[in-house]
């Protein structure tokens, strides 16, 4: 089994969770990446099994996937134990809905903390507007932490036991956090929940590797304390 992934790219990271949590074997070719030049050059593989050019990419045998979320369906299915979807399909479909509500709703407003990991802005302006619209997004994070505190309603783990909708969700916080974005002080189950899945060996991993790669690549976070 084969993953092109990114040093800094969230939806890889996803997959390599998955992948060790499933116990699978797999080389890992690390594409290209920098701040100044994004993923560039793209690499040849990834560019003729994805038409939009990005990782992750998932090879095993003949099957060629690209797609974070698809690529969770396809491991459950040929890889299903131990299975990190719910049996029930109404679970099944909760743990969907959350996996997706991490990549596309809660993950909106983090892309307008993205400019925390470039150079101030010379134009001052320009820069305010930046700073404007990372406060904006912050509150709209808040909200997000409160909706997620909701969602856990006591629970160890979103759909009970570990599955996707954690690792996707886990992920989309971790960028938060990377990202200087707010805390979780007011939010203790969020947090414990956070604590939790961060302590399993897969996710303690692709945290650790990120933050090592932000220390090579992501010099104005480093400079942010």
């Amino acid at each position: 089994m084969l993953l092109y992934s990114g040093p800094l790219s969230l939806f890889s990271r996803k997959v390599e969770i998955a992948l060790r949590e499933k116990s699978l074997a797999f080389e890992r070719v690390m594409v290209p990446f920098s701040q100044a030049k994004g993923y560039a050059p793209k690499h040849p593989a990834v560019m003729a099994a994805n038409p939009k050019g990005q990782v992750p990419v998932l090879v095993d045998g003949d099957a060629t996937l690209f797609d974070s979320t698809v690529i969770f369906e396809y491991l459950e299915d040929a890889y299903p134990t131990p299975p990190l979807y719910p049996r029930a399909a109404a679970a099944r479909a909760r743990c969907r809905l959350l996996e997706l509500a991490a990549d596309e709703i809660v993950f909106v407003p983090v892309r307008r903390l993205t400019y925390r990991t470039e150079p101030p802005d010379p134009d001052p302006q320009r820069q305010a507007q930046r700073e404007a619209e990372g406060q904006q997004a912050e509150a709209a994070i808040r909200e997000q932490y409160a909706g997620l505190e909701a969602q856990l309603q006591g629970r160890h783990y979103f759909c009970g036991d570990f599955s996707v909708a954690d690792i996707g969700m886990f992920m989309t916080v971790l960028w938060i956090l990377r990202l200087r974005g707010p805390s979780m002080d007011k939010n203790s189950a969020l947090a414990a929940w956070y604590a939790r899945v961060g302590a399993r060996p897969s996710a303690a991993q692709a945290a650790a590797e990120i933050a090592a790669a932000d220390r090579e690549l992501s010099p104005a976070l480093a400079g942010d304390g």
